[in-house]
C-alpha cells in the first residue's frame, strides 16, 4: 500500500501558557498543503518492522514516528507477521511542517486499512495523540482550529485558495528550542486567532492576512536571521504575506497568482538562502485543489 503524508503550515499560532504537566496551551490554525512524503508498506511473513528511508540521518528504529505508529497497532491488535516500510521524505526535517507527525498519521491510516482493523478516523486520532500532539490533526487534515496542546480540533471551512511558496533555510529548529526561546511574560501582543478563524469562515483572504501571525517568529528569527531575510525577499517579490510556520525555520509566502509565485520561487532559489524551495497550494479534505 502507498500513502501520502501531507505537510502542514500554521496560518496563525499562539502560545497561551504552560500547564502543570509541562505541556503548553496553544491556539493555532492549521492548514494542509500539497507537499508530501510517500510511504510504501508491504506485509512480510517475518515478524518485526523493517523501515528504510531516503534521508541517511533519519532513524529507522523505534525513535521514528512511523515505526512507533505501526508498532502501536500491531501490538494492540496482535498482528502476526511483519511490515516492510519505505519512507521517501520530501517534507523538510525539523522544519515546523509536521513531517514526522504526518508520517505517523499516514502510517496509522495505512495499517488500519491493510489489516482491516475497522478503526474510525476518531479512533485513529485518539491513538495518534499518544505519539504526538500534531498527529490527530494530521489524520484529519484540511483547515482546522487547534487548541489545548493541539489535540482539540474544530474543523473550519476550506481556507480561501491561494498559492503558497515554501522556503526552508539550511538550519534546523526543534520544538524544544522554539519553546526555549519563547518568554511568555515578555509578550505584549498575541495573535488574534479567533479573528483569523472568522476571516476564514467569511472566505476573505485579505481579512485573514492582518491576523496571520506566529508567536514563535520573533525569538527564532533573532537566533536565525536568515528567516527574516527569506520573509523580506518573498514580500519584495509579490507575496501578499509571509511568515514562519510552526516552530520554524520554514517560511511561507501567500501569493494570488501562479505567475507571481513562479517568479518569486526563482529569485529565492538564486539567493541560495533556502535549501528547500517549493511552490504549491492548499489541500482540503474535499479533494479540491
Amino acid at each position: 500500500m502507498r500513502v501520502r503524508a501531507m505537510a502542514k503550515i500554521n496560518l496563525g499560532l499562539d502560545v497561551l501558557g504552560k500547564r502543570e504537566d509541562g505541556y503548553h496551551e496553544v491556539r493555532m490554525v492549521m492548514q494542509t498543503i500539497q507537499m508530501y512524503d510517500v510511504i510504501d508498506i508491504c506485509k512480510t511473513s517475518e515478524p518485526g518492522i523493517q523501515l528504510r528511508t531516503n534521508i541517511p540521518y533519519v532513524p529507522t528504529d523505534e525513535r521514528n514516528l512511523v515505526y512507533k505508529a505501526a508498532q502501536m497497532l500491531m501490538d494492540e491488535f496482535g498482528i502476526k507477521g511483519g511490515l516492510q516500510i519505505d519512507l521517501q521524505k520530501f517534507i523538510p526535517v525539523s522544519a515546523g511542517m509536521a513531517g514526522g507527525s504526518s508520517d505517523a498519521a499516514a502510517t496509522l491510516v495505512a495499517v488500519n486499512r491493510m489489516f482491516r482493523l475497522k478503526l474510525s478516523k476518531r479512533g485513529l486520532m485518539k491513538r495518534g495523540l499518544a505519539i504526538g500532539a500534531d498527529v490527530p490533526y494530521c489524520v484529519k487534515r484540511g483547515t482546522a482550529l487547534a487548541e489545548g496542546i493541539g489535540e482539540r480540533l474544530t474543523v473550519l471551512p476550506p481556507a480561501p485558495q491561494c498559492y503558497v511558496l515554501v522556503g526552508k533555510p539550511a538550519v534546523n529548529v526543534s520544538t524544544r528550542q522554539a519553546y526555549g526561546s519563547l518568554h511568555l511574560s515578555e509578550i505584549t501582543r498575541h495573535p488574534d486567532i479567533y479573528s483569523l478563524v472568522q476571516a476564514i469562515r467569511d472566505q476573505d483572504l485579505k481579512a485573514m492576512i492582518p491576523h496571520m501571525e506566529n508567536v514563535f517568529e520573533s525569538g527564532i528569527t533573532r537566533e536565525n536571521p536568515v528567516i527574516g531575510q527569506i520573509k523580506e525577499l518573498m514580500l519584495e517579490n509579490g507575496a501578499l504575506h509571509a511568515m514562519m510556520s510552526g516552530s520554524g525555520p520554514t517560511v511561507f509566502g501567500i501569493f494570488d497568482s501562479w505567475a507571481g509565485i513562479r517568479r518569486a520561487a526563482g529569485v529565492l532559489r538564486e539567493s541560495q538562502m533556502a535549501r528547500t524551495v517549493f511552490a504549491t497550494r492548499f489541500f482540503n479534505n474535499k479533494g479540491k485543489k
